[in-house]
């Protein structure tokens, strides 16, 4: 196996950054910083960040098929323009519990926006436990609720296959004590699981079948929080972190936090 290189790509410093998306035909990559209520886009050649700011925190940005982009914000399933920097509201779930917002969104093969809820935290990963629900926008802009009671939940999709995790409520593996938190997640070309490890400070392959260990990459920092592939042909890993409750002694070791 060839050694792994691993560099940080853009020192953005983001609170809480996720939602890593590959968009192909510029070569650049969308993330988010949730509290800091920002969507980024990077250009991977010219290395050049474009942000737009929204009103609320935004959790997860997905590629629509006509152009432009969807995004959580809050409660809200929205549509985002980037050309004028324009929000708008598609849809509104959650509205009696006023302290929710979306976490983990991810769009399926058949145009689906999976998306779910969450109590906000009062600290990094302290939150109100079974506020949330799990829902999906359809192409019609309508909302399918599927159930709640959930914690957090954190999903991926690829090619074909759709996954989604609610965790802690639904799991299928045991995090071992130095993996920590599990959080966003990618599946390969060969449909291997691969996990970010919030306060874990690692990436690890999964089998999603049994459970197996496949691979683990640790990281310099350790708040991963999500992960996805790019690259002209996908070789690359891109892994968005936090530095949210982290003290000055911990970002003084850690200077790529938030990177």
């Amino acid at each position: 196996m060839s050694s792994i290189k691993i560099e940080c790509g853009l020192r953005e410093n983001c609170r809480c950054g996720e939602s890593p998306v590959r968009e192909g035909a510029s070569n650049s990559l969308l993330f988010v910083d949730i509290p800091a209520k920002k969507v980024c886009l990077w250009d991977s050649l010219s290395k050049r960040v474009q942000r737009v700011a929204v009103d609320a925190p935004v959790s997860s940005v997905a590629l629509r098929q006509l152009g432009g982009y969807v995004a959580t914000i809050g409660t809200k399933f929205c549509a985002l323009n980037w050309e004028n920097q324009s929000v708008s509201v598609l849809a509104t779930v959650d509205k009696e519990k006023t302290n929710n917002r979306f976490n983990d969104g991810k769009v399926d093969p058949a145009g689906r926006y999976f998306a779910g809820t969450m109590a906000e935290e009062t600290a990094p990963a302290v939150l109100e436990h079974h506020q949330g629900s799990l829902y999906s926008l359809l192409p019609d802009h309508s909302v399918k609720k599927y159930f709640d009671q959930v914690d957090v939940s954190n999903g991926q999709i690829c090619m074909n296959i759709f996954i989604i995790f609610i965790i802690p409520l639904i799991s299928f593996l045991y995090m071992e004590k130095d993996e920590q938190i599990p959080d966003g997640m990618c599946i390969d070309a060969e449909g291997k699981l691969w996990v970010a490890c919030y306060n874990g400070g690692r990436v690890i392959r999964l089998d999603p079948e049994t459970g197996k260990r496949l691979q683990t990459v640790k990281l310099p920092v350790d708040k991963t929080t999500s992960c996805c592939f790019g690259g002209k042909d996908y070789s690359e890993m891109y892994v968005t972190c936090a530095r949210d409750g982290m003290d000055a002694e911990r970002l003084l070791k850690q200077p790529d936090a938030g990177g």
